[in-house]
């Protein structure tokens, strides 16, 4: 049947829901001091996951709370932040630049 299976612009399980973002940065690139780094030494980060980061990390907001307040599950938050935070250790330990950009939003 056309239109059904993967190859064909589908994508297994759900789709990617949209997180409510109340902050957004006004800064979206941090480098290692130095001489410029290749663009394919740059870490991105979404925007949603800068937000995971914030609430959780900066705020001090329970999962629960964090999850609440980006319209999303625990989990959801959950995994967001795993990957945020491994992302910028990445790009700490290895010297990589950081740019913040794309992701599904929603700001509020």
């Amino acid at each position: 049947m056309p239109g059904y299976g993967l190859g064909q612009g589908r994508q297994r399980g759900r789709c990617r829901g949209r997180r409510w973002v109340e902050h957004f940065p006004e800064t979206t690139y941090f480098r290692p001091y130095g001489p410029p780094q290749p663009p394919n030494q740059t870490t991105i980060l979404t925007i949603e996951e800068l937000e995971a980061l914030r609430l959780v990390d900066l705020e001090d907001l329970t999962q629960e709370e964090a999850a609440a307040r980006m319209g999303v599950s625990r989990k959801t938050l959950w995994n967001d932040l795993q990957r945020a935070r491994k992302k910028v250790a990445s790009a700490l330990v290895n010297g990589h630049a950081i740019r913040i950009q794309g992701g599904d939003y929603i700001l509020r």
